[in-house]
């Protein structure tokens, strides 16, 4: 009985959070730019919608479960520096990309090199990252927390492709309008309800840590941990940047207001956010429940949801999870067919093109891509150190492509493509073949490596001398050949 009321009222949270999206998004006027009406909400985002959508398109299973699952403290600075990479995103990005109207985040290397073939080479990119490691995770972390919580014997591939079909509707017939306002609704229930799995987790352990290892509850991390207390002065600060301020999923939302004080407003309050809810509710229970349980990795979470709340409220939680669920992978899916159309179609194939038509292919290709690799990621040992460690691969090569269209004058996109190759097969042999030092200070050396690369390519291969920009300002007028 217990467990067909939570069945039921799981469904029908659901279903109600489907509702509310559609009454919100009803009778909403378009504007006439496709790409602009399916990839950034018509320009037409609230302060409030882009903070609800920031905050709950990172923050899914692969975040809750993954970070729960590694069971120590430690893990909370992935979110506290994010706050840094919110922060810079509002105060040097956001005016950047409105002053240069853009619709995707590599349109701004595009505009910067003059060469739609960066752009386009920055977007194959984000996409291998998205589709190969983003949406089949987001796919398989859900499915597990479903399969832990409710403790049945679904195949997590079944549950994978449930979650595939219902999120990518979100994205395919209501575009980034539809994704934000279920964010936000969803978020504003997933935040009270995971700050309340928090005081229970606590409260079963009788707010007593102690026969906790003490490894487990430091804040500062030894040579050994998944991030020793050195990195955050290192690669640390430059993966938020990355991921906060360049990624397309995450700074389409901030694109996707009205004005520039608009868009820093919803990024200001997702940094709150941040910095004051979100470390609680990724590491407290998984310490409390070492305690109780012992490591039992990442299939922490969902255990001790399932055993602290009563039956109905962990289906209103179980709903607000795959919400989560939905919403990060509509979030990706929605950014990655922006990518696709914006960048490589519209650029190489056809410019003037049917972009709904295009848009249901495209999505319907990756969510079918997504669904059939989840079965890789299930043997790995911890998902969350798994993603960090794989996205250095993309994320320090790509972002050097920025820092040197945005600090620099006078580069050839030819240097550039060639040192973002470079760096991807540097940090390949940093990973695969010869780690001499911890994976966060290698994504450090393998940015700087790629700056100077380009400059020195530039200079050699191409004949033409950087000019250094002060800050970038409108004027451009600072400069330093160098």
């Amino acid at each position: 009985m217990g467990n067909t009321i939570q069945v039921a009222v799981f469904f029908g949270i659901t279903a109600l959070i489907g509702w509310l999206t559609y009454r919100q998004c009803r009778g909403v006027a378009r504007v006439s730019d496709s790409n602009k009406e399916y990839f950034l909400a018509g320009n037409g985002l609230s302060w409030v919608f882009i903070a609800g959508s920031i905050t709950l398109t990172n923050l899914s299973t692969d975040q809750l479960v993954g970070m729960n699952g590694n069971q120590m403290f430690l893990l909370a600075w992935w979110e506290l520096s994010a706050v840094v990479g919110l922060l810079i995103l509002a105060t040097v990005f956001v005016p950047i990309y409105y002053k240069y109207n853009c619709t995707t985040t590599t349109e701004l290397l595009e505009k910067r090199y003059g060469s739609k073939h960066i752009r386009a080479m920055v977007a194959i990119l984000f996409l291998l990252g998205n589709v190969f490691l983003y949406l089949p995770i987001m796919l398989y972390t859900g499915s597990l927390f479903m399969q832990s919580m409710f403790n049945v014997d679904i195949p997590i591939l079944f549950i994978a492709g449930a979650f595939a079909v219902v999120g990518s509707a979100y994205a395919i017939f209501g575009g980034l309008r539809a994704v934000a306002v279920s964010d936000t609704i969803s978020g504003v229930g997933l935040l009270i309800l995971s700050l309340l799995i928090v005081y229970l987790a606590l409260d079963a352990i009788n707010f007593d840590f102690s026969g906790i290892p003490a490894e487990r509850l430091t804040m500062i991390g030894g040579p050994e941990t998944p991030i020793p207390w050195p990195t955050l002065f290192t690669g640390m600060i430059f993966i938020q940047i990355f991921y906060w301020s360049t990624n397309q999923t995450i700074t389409q939302r901030a694109m996707a207001a009205p004005s520039v004080k608009e868009a820093q407003k919803g990024v200001f309050l997702a940094a709150a956010i941040r910095l004051i809810v979100v470390p609680l509710i990724i590491v407290v229970p998984g310490v409390c429940a070492y305690q109780l349980y012992g490591d039992i990795g990442d299939a922490t979470y969902g255990r001790i949801v399932g055993d602290l709340l009563p039956g109905w409220l962990s289906g209103v939680f179980a709903a607000m999870m795959a919400a989560a669920v939905l919403t990060s992978f509509n979030s990706v899916l929605n950014s990655s067919a922006a990518l696709y159309v914006c960048d490589l179609h519209e650029k190489y194939i056809n410019e003037k093109t049917d972009v709904h038509k295009l848009n249901t292919v495209i999505s319907i290709s990756f969510v079918i891509l997504a669904v059939a690799l989840v079965p890789v990621y299930s043997g790995a040992d911890s998902i969350i150190n798994l993603v960090q460690q794989l996205n250095g691969l993309l994320s320090m090569p790509i972002l050097s492509a920025f820092i040197v269209g945005l600090m620099f004058r006078n580069v050839d996109a030819g240097a550039v493509i060639i040192t973002v190759g470079f760096g991807i097969g540097l940090y390949a042999v940093f990973t695969f073949v010869w780690t001499p030092i911890h994976y966060i200070h290698l994504m450090a050396v393998t940015l700087f490596t790629c700056i100077a690369l380009a400059l020195v390519v530039n200079r050699i291969f191409f004949g033409k001398r950087s000019e250094f920009v002060l800050f970038h300002t409108k004027s451009e007028s600072a400069v330093v050949e160098g």
